[in-house]
């Protein structure tokens, strides 16, 4: 389980990362730009990696990859992609941490207290709602008072985040059965 542990505290880290670096970058492609950022395909990687951790090893062990992943996915945004000097940049590392820790440990809980039921229903409600936290916490943190339309990207971005959990189920189910259950 060591191996498994580090390999998805790692990926948890890797997808903060990313979706801190691409949410910079508004979809410039069919008038997307005001409401859809790319961070929207990536961070939802991280509710799956939360939920598999929980189904497999529990609740305190999905926790512990939401606070690895957490400490590595903010480390690297604050050394490779936060301009100290950009106030946005500082309030999207802000927002992304805030926003993060409190949907992923959200997540967990929720996962946990529906564990029991059908297999689809935990990783399916607890990535809606966690999305849903996330995605406002962090579009309001980060750019609230900005100019930059931060509802409706926040929508935008949700919409594909609710698109990509449920086309998450196919990869969930699929790994369920490489990892250890609980």
């Amino acid at each position: 389980m060591n191996k498994v542990f580090l390999t998805l505290s790692f990926l948890m880290g890797l997808v903060v990362l990313s979706s801190n670096y691409l949410v910079q970058f508004p979809i410039q492609y069919y008038g997307l730009q005001d409401i859809l950022t790319y961070g929207a395909f990536s961070y939802p990687i991280a509710f799956l990696i939360t939920d598999l951790a929980n189904r497999s090893f529990g609740k305190l062990v999905a926790r512990k990859i939401v606070y690895i992943g957490f400490t590595i996915g903010i480390l690297f945004t604050l050394i490779f992609s936060t301009n100290f000097a950009d106030l946005i940049s500082v309030r999207i590392a802000i927002g992304s941490g805030t926003a993060f820790i409190i949907a992923q440990l959200l997540d967990v809980q929720i996962f946990d207290q529906l564990r029991k039921k059908k297999w689809f229903i935990a990783p399916l409600a607890s990535s809606l709602i966690g999305s849903t936290v996330d995605t406002f916490l962090f579009f309001s943190i980060s750019f609230y008072g900005t100019g930059i339309p931060w509802i409706t990207l926040s929508l935008g971005d949700l919409v594909v985040k609710i698109f990509i959990a449920l086309v998450m189920l196919i990869p969930f189910r699929l790994l369920l059965g490489t990892l250890k259950p609980a």
